[in-house]
């Protein structure tokens, strides 16, 4: 007798289980709605880039845009290349 309850019960799962989680699913869902009250609608936040975009505009907004750094002023601040580290210096 057992191995046929276990067969049917086997087959029909999906049949069964489905419901079943669809009920479950349901009464979470309005007895979590019903602990919290009614949304409202948030404000939009703004994203990370776009904060991050908006501030390097206000950074810009007082300096010169035509007043740029040099291609050699730049290259005297790089750090040196991770491979040329344990060589000796050429004086």
């Amino acid at each position: 007798m057992w191995p046929v309850l276990w067969t049917a019960m086997r087959t029909y799962a999906p049949y069964v289980t489905f419901p079943v989680a669809f009920v479950v699913g349901a009464v979470g869902y309005h007895l979590e709605w019903f602990i919290r009250g009614p949304s409202t609608p948030r404000e939009e936040e703004k994203s990370i880039v776009e904060l991050r975009e908006e501030r390097k505009l206000q950074e810009q907004a007082g300096t010169d845009s035509t007043q740029v750094l040099s291609l050699k002023e730049k290259l005297e601040f790089t750090p040196r290349a991770a491979l040329n580290r344990n060589r000796p210096e050429k004086s």
